[in-house]
């Protein structure tokens, strides 16, 4: 008896132990003063995905950095919105565009933009590349209801343009010995044991995350680091389509407040969460049994998949027509 209560107390005592040790690190990083991104890795940093969200947010936090920006997307009128924004709020900070859609990798167009944005990074001192750009769709759907394109375009998007961008970036890192990476994958294929009618979205996400571990062991010999950091929700469009999002406003930072943790966290370790918000989530996902996330979760699932079918299903309102003009 004696025996089996020492050994409940020595494994309580590991896992308490291991929990500190992770609360230290964060805390650590948090406290720690900011790692000057321009002296370790470079000047400018290439950013996929800048025009809402997490992406806005992240551009934000760099260019107070210092950090000079090529941001990579598909709407120009976007793009400029942003480059324009960064302009006012960090004068000496530089700007470059490239019109870039991610999900056209495959074709003569995308081709075509993949070598814009090679012959763009091979004339800067580029330290950084942030792989934001995602796509969710389709979303809350069996896999024999998916339809095609869009699953080509989330695997464009989410694995192949990460993967492409990555390879065009890395080579000049490479040759100044230093820079860093960081891919932004999902808590939903490392921390929870499914995530059902979304199985493409995870199973993206997880490439996503093995790929970065793969790299942090081949480059950190070469000076670079790269990264997958795992979020949660954060506050925006597309954390709203999720019942579970809801119900976790508490502990949904805002854009802003996940990029500030973001870049600090640039650098350290092949796999992060940086937000506290989200490591409370993590720990609460890794104490709830597998069969009860993954039942909550597909009943949350089917719920929204009910909801955007009838969404779907409903007609499209006719304008009412006044004296020859739609109303509005």
């Amino acid at each position: 008896m004696m025996a089996w209560f020492a050994s409940l107390v020595i494994l309580g005592s590991v896992y308490v132990a291991a929990l500190a040790f992770r609360l230290l690190s964060h805390l650590t990083v948090c406290l720690r003063r900011p790692k000057d991104l321009r002296r370790c890795y470079g000047t400018w940093a290439v950013l996929t995905g800048p025009t809402s969200g997490i992406g806005w947010s992240v551009a934000m936090e760099l260019a107070r950095r210092g950090l000079n920006l090529v941001l990579v997307g598909r709407d120009p009128a976007k793009l400029r919105d942003i480059s324009e924004t960064i302009s006012r709020a960090a004068p000496t900070v530089q700007t470059k565009t490239v019109l870039f859609d991610l999900s056209l990798l495959t074709t003569a167009q995308g081709e075509e933009a993949m070598r814009q944005l090679q012959q763009t990074v091979e004339e800067l001192d580029v330290g950084l590349l942030v792989n934001n750009a995602g796509v969710l769709e389709p979303s809350a759907v069996f896999l024999h209801e998916a339809d095609v394109e869009a699953c080509v375009d989330m695997i464009r998007v989410n694995l192949l343009a990460l993967t492409e961008v990555t390879a065009a970036v890395i080579p000049g890192m490479v040759n100044r010995g230093r820079g860093a990476v960081v891919n932004l994958g999902s808590a939903s294929s490392e921390a929870i044991p499914s995530l059902p009618l979304y199985t493409m979205y995870a199973a993206t996400k997880r490439y996503v995350a093995r790929f970065s571990k793969c790299l942090h062991v081949e480059y950190r010999r070469k000076g670079i680091d790269v990264q997958c950091q795992a979020p949660f929700f954060v506050a925006g469009t597309m954390a709203s389509r999720f019942a579970e999002a809801r119900r976790f406003v508490p502990l949904t930072p805002t854009p802003d407040a996940y990029a500030r943790a973001a870049v600090r966290w640039i650098g350290h370790g092949p796999l992060c969460v940086p937000n506290f918000r989200h490591q409370i989530m993590w720990f609460f996902a890794g104490i709830a049994p597998d069969f009860l996330q993954d039942g909550i979760l597909l009943r949350d699932h089917l719920w929204q998949r009910n909801e955007l079918q009838t969404t779907r299903s409903l007609p499209e309102v006719c304008p009412i027509k006044q004296g020859g003009h739609a109303a509005a």
